[in-house]
């Protein structure tokens, strides 16, 4: 949201594995470190990256000839020379697009193939006007060709009447008593489970990776919340974890593939382990998610003949404090459908809410491990809302709303220095101007960089790569957005496609990061090498290690 963020455009990872490292600078104490892209597999994180994102490396010829092919008039050519490229490839590309940003400026051309570019916008005016013309000029375009195969015709990627009627449909489940059932009866009770698997390895004075616990324990979540199913990833290997793994990782790599391949499957899958890998991911994906709508499709029909649904229903407002999750609402608003239609709407909800959720609460245990005057505060305003008198609780809906503000603005600050996902890719349908006045063609592919602007100085002033919760006003002002600020700050997007979960992404963090700060203190495991790939969101290469013990 982002958590089940449906409204997810795929970051560029362009391929392969990184052949070599990147060196770059850490930066201690409160600045955020700048850290090193490096080879390597998730092994340590439980996933096999083996045949994902291997593609083509576009040779030299074709960096050689931008000028000829860009079509980019007076705009700015990056200047990606070749080895560069190869070096970042299947690594993190948004961190090249920030050093291409310094060099060219806030709007640049990007070449990809003899014949195609991406228009990179790193300036918030640019972005506010791409993302707020959605519908009238830019359409998902890229982003709904590369996710077809996963999402079908799912709100996530479809566009026009299409896409209005589908968020019409969804959007009403995310309402407040939905969030209040949510917190209770989900995001707790799941945040509980992790830290009893934590406590296991203080124990036996054995490091966490954290990361993967995170990505476990946001599985459950949003299976739980979307489809009612426990996946029990905390506890046992299931095959959905690798099956979203590969099937985003496709996505991207989709994006920047010098021969398409997949967009004839039929010789595809003949031809292409890579793409073997990924409709099989989908079949697995698929097989799981129509179980579930058929068992609870039963339920709903078995309690309407009884007229004994448990729970209220109206145009915005129905729950089931049995089942609360966002299946049996649509299947319980007898919302006229077809059975795929709902398929893929699920799939929207369910691929896409599982990783970033689990990137944010990665990201922000690291940023408050390495800021000892920040992590005292949120102990303390956890200890004064979840502890009296050594009685531990909860969170619930209005703790998380209400009393941890300090905790959300860390939160927020998280998803300004690691954005989920990096980048946000539009098509322009028609010719526009942007308010710089740069022309964009018709046709041409729009990448929109949340990392850059959220990393831009001249956006953020001289402290823009610092980790400080505070930049965003006092803490009883309000959880900032891209509406006010004025879209320097957007994590969820913005526009007509703004992320229909982010109220759901920010409670789910903020619960479950607030029952692991009241329990344990944390600290990073010494000596580790922390790089940054990208999957549909920003991750480490190897796992984020630490040293847990009790509070």
């Amino acid at each position: 949201m982002c958590g089940a963020n449906p409204c997810y455009a795929p970051s560029l990872s362009c391929g392969v594995r990184a052949r070599n490292a990147m060196n770059s600078q850490n930066v201690q104490c409160r600045n955020v470190h700048k850290l090193r892209i490096r080879a390597g597999n998730d092994s340590d994180s439980g996933l096999d990256t083996a045949g994902v994102g291997s593609t083509l490396i576009s040779p030299g010829w074709l960096t050689a000839l931008r000028r000829n092919w860009g079509g980019g008039g007076d705009i700015p050519v990056a200047n990606a020379r070749p080895e560069q490229v190869a070096d970042l490839l299947g690594g993190a590309l948004f961190q090249a697009l920030f050093t291409w940003f310094e060099e060219s400026g806030p709007v640049y051309l990007l070449p990809t193939g003899p014949f195609s570019s991406f228009l990179i916008i790193s300036d918030p005016i640019a972005a506010k006007h791409v993302l707020q013309k959605y519908g009238s000029v830019y359409s998902k375009g890229l982003v709904r060709e590369v996710s077809e195969f996963l999402f079908g015709d799912g709100f996530a990627t479809a566009e026009g009447e299409m896409w209005r009627v589908r968020r019409k449909a969804v959007g009403p489940g995310f309402h407040k008593s939905y969030l209040d059932t949510m917190v209770s009866l989900v995001f707790a009770p799941s945040a509980a489970r992790m830290l009893e698997k934590v406590e296991v390895s203080c124990i036996q004075n054995i490091p966490v990776n954290i990361e993967a616990y995170y990505s476990q324990v946001t599985l459950d979540i949003i299976g739980k919340a979307v489809l009612n199913y426990d996946f029990d990833a905390l506890s046992a290997d299931t095959p959905i974890i690798q099956a979203v793994y590969d099937a985003l990782k496709e996505t991207e790599q989709r994006a920047t593939d010098l021969l398409p391949i997949w967009k004839v499957p039929e010789v595809a899958r003949f031809v292409s382990s890579r793409q073997r890998r990924a409709q099989n991911a989908v079949k697995i994906i698929r097989a799981t998610t129509q179980e579930l709508i058929d068992q609870c499709k039963a339920e709903v029909h078995r309690e309407q003949a009884a007229d004994t649904l448990n729970g209220e229903f109206g145009e915005e407002f129905y729950v089931d404090h049995r089942d609360p999750s966002i299946l049996r609402f649509l299947l319980a608003a007898r919302e006229e459908t077809t059975e795929t239609q709902l398929r893929d709407d699920l799939l929207s909800l369910l691929v896409a809410g599982h990783e970033t959720t689990g990137s944010v609460l990665t990201w922000t245990t690291y940023l408050l491990a390495q800021n000892a005057d920040a992590l005292k505060r949120v102990q303390d305003e956890v200890d004064g809302v979840l502890l009296s008198n050594g009685v531990k609780r909860n969170p619930d809906y209005e703790d998380v709303k209400t009393k941890l503000p300090f905790l959300v603005r860390c939160i927020n600050e998280s998803m300004r220095l690691y954005p989920h996902p990096p980048v946000l890719l539009r098509r322009a349908d028609i010719s526009d101007t942007l308010p710089g006045g740069e022309l964009v063609p018709a046709g041409q592919d729009v990448m929109i960089s949340v990392y850059n602007i959220h990393h831009s100085e001249a956006v953020w002033g001289p402290t823009a790569n610092e980790f400080d919760p505070m930049r965003f006003g006092p803490l009883d002002g309000p959880i900032p957005n891209e509406q006010n600020t004025e879209y320097r700050y957007i994590p969820f997007s913005g526009g007509p496609r703004k992320c229909v979960g982010d109220q759901f992404a920010l409670m789910e963090a903020a619960t479950v990061l607030s029952m692991l700060i009241r329990d344990f203190h944390f600290k990073l495991l010494p000596g580790q090498e922390i790089g940054l790939t990208t999957g549909a969101t920003i991750h480490t290469t190897n796992g984020l290690f630490m040293n847990f013990s009790k509070r």
